[in-house]
């Protein structure tokens, strides 16, 4: 057990983090879960580690549903909340942390169809389960917040724009959910060690990790960053919607 949030802070309430099967998903659905929340783990593909995952959460003695789901797929996103309702009739926290675009083989439209289209439809497919007193957290990074003014990775640019536009598009929703109760939060991060994001740079791009690093100071792990959008799951919403996680020295604000 860690101890990210104070045990049984999050009694009784439910949370669906998108992409938790692993990685920073993975360590946020877990932070929630020991803090007493009952979860749902969303996957693609990756069912076997979904399973695994929740088989360690129900030993904490939450309840744990699996829902996997393309998020790009609106049938399928519905198909997933009709699930989460039959399960648990209503959700506490909703963390849109799914996010790609550097994957091979995808269509050339496919980071904005899944960084802002599917973000925005998730949500919508979400709130009627939302209340007052809720929480949707957007997780993305500097190199994406800060991109109309501070240039990143050419190989990263296309994924960065499309994430900019998902924040740019939920963010236009924020007098609505406010005036239902629900706070809605931005955490960004810088680069994070450890990601398939990183992971997928560092290969098109060798030593731009180790460049970031040495530039910021420090870079957040995975479990760091996921300690981070759990806390803003609960935190007071910031006054600006924005929590900045890492240095942020090297990116111009607007």
């Amino acid at each position: 057990m860690t101890d990210v949030l104070p045990a049984g802070s999050l009694d009784g309430k439910v949370a669906l983090v998108t992409g938790s099967s692993r990685g920073i998903g993975a360590d946020t659905a877990r932070y929630l879960a020991e803090a007493g929340a009952d979860v749902v783990i969303n996957f693609r593909n990756k069912a076997p580690r979904a399973e695994k995952l929740a088989g360690e959460l129900r030993g904490l003695g939450r309840r744990v549903l699996t829902a996997g789901a393309d998020l790009t797929d609106p049938a399928s996103v519905a198909s997933m909340f009709d699930a989460v309702r039959e399960e648990f009739g209503s959700l506490d926290i909703l963390v849109l942390n799914a996010s790609g675009g550097m994957e091979s083989g995808m269509a050339e439209d496919y980071a904005l169809t899944l960084n802002r289209d599917a973000q925005l439809n998730v949500l919508n497919a979400a709130l009627p389960l939302l209340g007052e007193g809720t929480r949707v957290v957007f997780v993305t990074s500097h190199q994406a917040h800060f991109i109309r003014t501070t240039p990143t990775m050419p190989e990263y640019e296309p994924v960065a724009l499309s994430k900019r536009a998902g924040e740019d598009a939920l963010r236009e929703l924020i007098p609505q959910l406010a005036a239902q109760g629900i706070g809605f939060t931005v955490v960004s991060g810088d680069m994070i060690e450890g990601t398939i994001t990183a992971t997928l740079l560092e290969r098109a791009n060798p030593g731009a990790i180790a460049e970031r690093r040495e530039s910021a100071g420090k870079l957040y792990n995975v479990s760091e960053f996921a300690a981070e959008i759990a806390r803003a799951a609960v935190d007071p919403v910031p006054a600006d919607n924005t929590r900045l996680v890492g240095d942020v020295s090297a990116f111009a604000t607007e």
